[in-house]
């Protein structure tokens, strides 16, 4: 059964404690939280102050995503905001390796994300130092995106490399994942599904919930 993190960036920021309250009561296991600079992508979403206010009332993992340059500069930050373990990407980080260090001395777990265009041989040497690899599977940076079909080879060819390395990360895929496509994300690997527009949009939302984490 897959994990299935809703990502916050879909739900209704005029009553943002409403939707927090709703995964908490969900089925679902984790809130994902993209954080975008409007520089690494072209999007501003939210900072510190608001993952600090969802720490208060989230009952759930904080499954943090930086979409951000210079990530190094706010490990720290996220992890005293509540982040339970903090993404960055392979694009944005010009000494990948102390980055992920970086943030595992602050106690909490460390994933790497790659973008639709970077191929998974780049992960092979830090593969088995993160917990987590998250392959967009759209363009980062705008929610209810569709899906791009090729994302599915990737999910596939990062299985078989996480076998080859005897890696532990776990594989989380983010970007058009609906009750359309999620069973076969799963098929191909995949152990962390993001979810925004399908669930928050939803006519009935626990239903989607449910039906993905029934698969």
């Amino acid at each position: 059964m897959a994990i299935l993190a809703p990502s916050l960036l879909s739900a209704d920021f005029s009553n943002l404690q409403a939707d927090i309250e709703f995964v908490n009561q969900s089925k679902a296991d984790w809130f994902h939280l993209d954080i975008m600079d409007g520089v690494f992508v072209p999007n501003i979403s939210f900072g510190l102050p608001v993952v600090k206010a969802i720490k208060k009332h989230a009952k759930k993992p904080l499954d943090v995503h930086l979409m951000i340059v210079n990530p190094d500069a706010y490990i720290i930050q996220f992890k005293e905001a509540g982040a339970d373990l903090l993404t960055v990407h392979y694009e944005a980080c010009t000494h990948l390796h102390r980055t992920i260090q970086s943030i595992k001395q602050t106690g909490i777990k460390a994933g790497v994300s790659i973008n639709p265009h970077t191929p998974v041989a780049a992960l092979q040497n830090i593969i088995t130092h993160v917990d987590l690899i998250l392959i967009m599977s759209v363009n980062p940076g705008f929610g209810g995106q569709s899906f791009i079909p090729e994302s599915l080879q990737k999910i596939s060819e990062l299985r078989n490399l996480i076998t080859q390395t005897h890696s532990k990360a776990l594989i989380e895929v983010d970007g058009g994942v609906d009750t359309t496509n999620a069973a076969t994300i799963i098929q191909k690997g995949a152990d962390v599904l993001v979810a925004g527009n399908a669930i928050f949009a939803a006519t009935n939302r626990n239903m989607v919930v449910d039906m993905i984490k029934s698969l």
